[in-house]
């Protein structure tokens, strides 16, 4: 036996026998499949494992990179200590590590998906995505959610339009991440195909809030999208005492008696309520007591965080910006006689099937691929007078 055979006997027997340590309910590495099959195969001796492997596609993505400056959920405050998408996405890894690590799940597969989950979020979060939704429903395009964006991304967009050949089971984890949906139990879909799969993405474009009504095929997948859930709820509230929106007085008694009053404390609280209630069942579920907290705590961060007169008004402003922008691109896309403009450049390093898209949708990649900075730049250079010297060239 060659050398290198010797190395990928011992590493299936390492694979196989990790396999075995794993809970009945977990998906196995042995089960990752691949959905890009028009790939060429290396011959190249990869010793990563198969969901680590989309771990690192992950990690050196342009999309990844860009988390830097994506906010959260408060877009528009001078603090440094406020949320980035790129905090967020790191702490919805630990969270969900911690609760596989309970569960004895598969924690590769966990990985991959928490760290890739938002990688097709618009500029200024869930403001910019409404707004690109709606510039895509007046064109009578369909429809814009982050999570269908962000395995467009993964697909279809990077490297300039090679995309990454991504497991089936972490597209479908990052498709079916939606945090904003609240439930007690979390049951996979684990008969779910790659024809399944195919037909779930595609709604979620076609289909208004089609991407609302979809569960993950795996156990993992549902832990990552609870711990989506409860990296944020704890986190709001700690964001919003720093800007001076809300008081630490002001939570629901029920909230702080059942999961506590800061940060550290509900993401413990919770953590443990769903490990302790899933242990051994092949769904997660959380305790009635502690879900009844967290419904009274979505329902106060919706109503005092979320639509503060505050946020509101500047959001208004951010929704604005989006729009406007949107329709910009639309038309340079659309303009024959200069093919000079900043998406017209983006779309020449593309391969020449990226090229063939509705001009809808090249938008809607161009835009959402901005992060807060640059978006709000390039519209202050488009639509805002410049201010000049006592010469025009100056």
């Amino acid at each position: 036996m060659k050398k290198e055979d010797k190395i990928i006997h011992s590493s299936l027997i390492a694979t196989n026998l990790a396999d075995e340590r794993l809970s009945p309910y977990a998906t196995k590495n042995s089960e990752c499949i691949k959905v890009k099959h028009t790939i060429k195969p290396t011959k190249e001796f990869d010793i990563r494992w198969p969901f680590e492997e989309d771990i690192d596609r992950v990690l050196y993505s342009k999309s990844y990179s860009r988390y830097v400056d994506k906010t959260q959920a408060l877009s528009f405050f001078s603090n440094v200590h406020i949320t980035k998408r790129s905090v967020h996405v790191q702490r919805v890894s630990r969270i969900a590590r911690q609760i596989g690590r309970g569960l004895n799940l598969n924690l590769d597969l966990i990985e991959a998906i928490a760290l890739g989950h938002d990688l097709g979020h618009a500029p200024y979060g869930h403001v910019g995505e409404r707004a690109i939704n709606d510039c895509l429903k007046d064109r009578h395009f369909g429809y814009f959610a982050h999570n269908a964006n962000s395995v467009r991304n993964l697909l279809f967009i990077e490297r300039h339009g090679v995309g990454y050949n991504v497991s089936l089971q972490v597209l479908d984890g990052i498709l079916c991440h939606n945090g904003e949906i609240l439930s007690r139990v979390y049951k996979p879909q684990k008969d779910k195909t790659i024809s399944q799969f195919w037909q779930e993405y595609e709604k979620c474009w076609y289909e208004e809030d089609y991407s609302k009504h979809i569960v993950p095929m795996t156990l993992e997948g549902c832990v990552v999208r609870i711990s989506d859930v409860i990296s944020y709820v704890g986190k709001d509230i700690e964001d919003a005492m720093k800007v001076g929106i809300i008081k630490e007085e002001d939570l629901p008694e029920k909230v702080v008696q059942v999961l506590g009053i800061d940060n550290k404390t509900m993401i413990n609280r919770l953590i443990g309520d769903i490990v302790i209630h899933s242990y051994r069942k092949p769904y997660l579920e959380f305790s009635k007591e502690v879900y009844d907290a967290l419904e009274v705590l979505f329902e106060f961060i919706s109503k005092h965080i979320h639509h503060h007169p505050t946020i509101v008004r500047e959001n208004e402003k951010l929704t604005r910006l989006v729009k406007e922008l949107y329709n910009a691109f639309y038309d340079d896309l659309v303009d024959n006689k200069n093919n000079q403009h900043g998406i017209d450049l983006y779309v020449s390093k593309m391969t020449e099937t990226y090229k063939e898209t509705p001009k809808e949708l090249i938008v809607s990649d161009y835009l959402s691929g901005m992060t807060d900075t640059y978006a709000l730049r390039v519209y202050v250079d488009r639509f805002l007078p410049k201010q000049h010297g006592e010469l025009i060239e100056q």
